[in-house]
């Protein structure tokens, strides 16, 4: 995801270095879509590992409970 990032800061500064504001502005836009993909598979990995606690609690409470029996 980083890739989407570096390229977009590449294409900003080529943009300010030849005074190309369509390429300046071509390059903020593709940093901007790589930060959110970056914070949408951060949201993913967090609910992902909420589940997996999830999961796991529910496992615990059913093996405590065959226990008691």
């Amino acid at each position: 995801m980083d890739t989407d990032r570096i390229e977009g800061k590449a294409k900003e500064v080529e943009g300010k270095l030849t005074d190309d504001e369509s390429r300046e502005a071509e390059g903020r836009t593709q940093g901007k879509w790589g930060e959110l993909k970056d914070k949408a598979d951060d949201t993913w990995e967090d609910a992902k590992d909420k589940a997996g606690e999830l999961v796991n609690r529910d496992e615990e409470t059913a093996d405590e409970d065959k226990g008691a029996r």
